[in-house]
Order: structure tokens, then C-alpha cells, then sequence
């Protein structure tokens, strides 16, 4: 296969590539690109929804300079000390454009003290810098910073679409495809198109999409095999994979993962409500059990007896 990523080759590089959920949202973007001006932004949604995307698609379109963008992982660099040295550093000298932007990724892990010291830097630089915030949690971001910002949320991709955007990348790149195998990639990975795409590329570099094996060695990802498991109704086995793969930390998007993919446990609206009230008293036992696997198992067993 050839030596490139896929996720930068399909990335959006215009507003009119970019595939927008929100009619107004679009037309707002499209006026700041008008005026050449933009407000303080906070872009929040899931992973692989397009935060960071929209943000370098503004830059592009609104011309920027260069030299008048810093490109921050907040993950990363999240200190007081960071922003105060780095960020200052680069706001408080004069740019060679109309302004310049500091575009903060992940901006839920700065520290709150972090954010204090940012919530300054943006008044005090208003006039010749902008600030754009991309994160996954929004309720992690204090409030001092939101009053300052305009907030876009970016909602998740429809599933059928989605699928359609994967499979317009397979046959671009020549892939040959079956659509069942395609949908299991699909599933593990849904909403974060990002994800889907690079296990795609891992996956095809014979040029056919490989299969999705059941043996969680074999596999990069033990959602793709749990959701195999889950379509040959070899439901305790896909049951005892996620228990044992899923990290701590991993625990409440297996939750999410399990309610955006409802299909997996019924095709009847009714029963798939039913889900979304488990799904929901699984996650709410979640921060109480001293056990999460156990919580986590339980929750499995109640979802697939759905399905009986």
C-alpha cells in the first residue's frame, strides 16, 4: 500500500469538503470567513468527530499566516508554567497578519489553574489573538473560559453516512471489500470516523479488507472481535473479551460505544429503549460499584437477554 495516512489524505481541507451536521453552524462559519474575523472558539464533541478539522479549515480559509499559528496538544503541555512561557511568549508579540491563533487540542486536560491563566491571556491579547479550544469534555472546561468563547458543538456522523464515507475511502484507494466486514469495522469503531479509517488502512494492506478474527490476539482492536462474537450469537464469549480487555480508564466508552451501537442488541425500536435504560443504570452503577468489571458484565448479561 502506499506510504501515507489515509486519516490526512481524506481530511477535509475547505468548508465545502467539510461535512457539516448543523446548517447554521455552517453558515456562521462561512460569515467569520467573510469578515476574515473570528471570535475566542470552543469546538467540543467526541473523538474523531471533526473538532480539530474544522479548526485547521478555518485557519486555511480565513488565510492566516504561518507564522501567526501555534499548534498546542493540551494533553501534553497542560501546566500554568507552559501557558505563561509558551503561549504568552507567542500572543504578546505583534503578527505579521491581522492576528494571530493559538489552537489548544484538548483543551479538557488543562489544569483549572491553566485555564485561569489562559482566561487573562485572552483578554488581555483580544485585539491581536485569537484562541481556539477543541476537547471531548466540555464540562471539564470552567465556566470563565466558555463565557469568553462561542461554542460549537460538533455532533457525531449518522451511522449510514459514516459508512458511506469509509467505503468511499476503500474504493479510492482500490480496496476490495466485502460489506459485512466493512460493517464490523464500522461498528467497533463508531462515531470516531478517525479510528475506523486508520484500522481500515492496517487492515488492507494485501489490497482486500482483511476479515475480523475472533481470537482477541489477532486483533489490534478486541472490539472488532467481540462485535464478530456478538453476529455469530457466541454472546458469553463476546461478553468474557470485553471484561477482559477493556482498560479502567476505557470503562465509560464501552458504555458509550455500547449505546451508539443499539443495533448489536435488537432491530425492535422498543427493545433497543429498553437497552438505552440499562446502558443508562449501567453507567450510573459504574461510579458507585467497588467492581466496574463486574458492573460491566452484569450489563452485558441484562443487553443480550434482549435479544431473546
Amino acid at each position: 500500500m502506499k506510504n501515507y495516512l489515509w486519516t490526512e489524505r481524506y481530511r477535509p481541507q475547505t468548508v465545502a469538503e467539510y461535512v457539516w451536521r448543523d446548517a447554521a453552524q455552517e453558515q456562521q462559519v462561512r460569515s467569520w470567513i467573510t469578515d476574515k474575523n473570528i471570535p475566542h472558539l470552543l469546538f467540543s464533541g467526541g473523538p474523531g468527530t471533526g473538532k480539530t478539522t474544522l479548526a485547521k479549515v478555518l485557519l486555511k480559509e480565513l488565510d492566516v499566516e504561518f507564522y501567526d499559528i501555534l499548534l498546542v496538544n493540551a494533553s501534553r503541555d497542560n501546566n500554568v508554567d507552559f501557558i505563561r512561557d509558551k503561549i504568552e511568549g507567542f500572543v504578546s508579540t505583534m503578527p505579521f497578519g491581522a492576528y494571530k491563533v493559538v489552537l489548544l487540542d484538548e483543551a479538557d486536560y488543562l489544569s483549572p489553574n491553566a485555564q485561569a491563566v489562559l482566561r487573562g491571556l485572552m483578554e488581555s491579547y483580544s485585539q491581536s489573538a485569537r484562541f481556539i479550544l477543541t476537547c471531548n469534555y466540555p464540562n471539564k472546561i470552567i465556566p470563565a473560559l466558555h463565557s469568553r468563547c462561542q461554542g460549537f458543538h460538533i455532533e457525531k456522523l449518522d451511522k449510514t453516512e459514516f459508512t458511506a464515507r469509509v467505503a468511499t475511502v476503500l474504493v479510492t484507494e482500490g480496496v476490495e471489500f466485502d460489506l459485512d466486514v466493512l460493517d464490523s469495522y464500522v461498528t467497533a469503531s463508531y462515531p470516531d470516523l478517525r479510528k475506523c479509517i486508520n484500522s481500515i488502512q492496517a487492515a488492507s494492506s494485501t489490497g482486500t479488507l482483511a476479515g475480523v478474527t475472533t481470537d482477541s490476539q489477532a486483533t489490534n482492536d478486541y472490539r472488532l472481535a467481540a462485535v464478530e462474537l456478538f453476529k455469530a450469537g457466541r454472546v458469553r464469549e463476546a461478553r468474557k473479551l470485553l471484561c477482559s480487555q477493556v482498560r479502567p480508564d476505557e470503562m465509560e466508552d464501552i458504555f458509550r460505544w455500547m449505546y451508539d451501537n443499539l443495533e448489536l442488541w435488537s432491530t425492535e425500536e422498543m427493545m433497543q429503549d429498553k437497552a438505552i435504560v440499562i446502558i443508562r443504570n449501567g453507567l450510573v452503577n459504574h461510579s458507585m460499584v467497588a467492581d466496574t468489571e463486574i458492573n460491566l458484565s452484569a450489563t452485558l448479561c441484562e443487553l443480550t437477554e434482549l435479544g431473546k
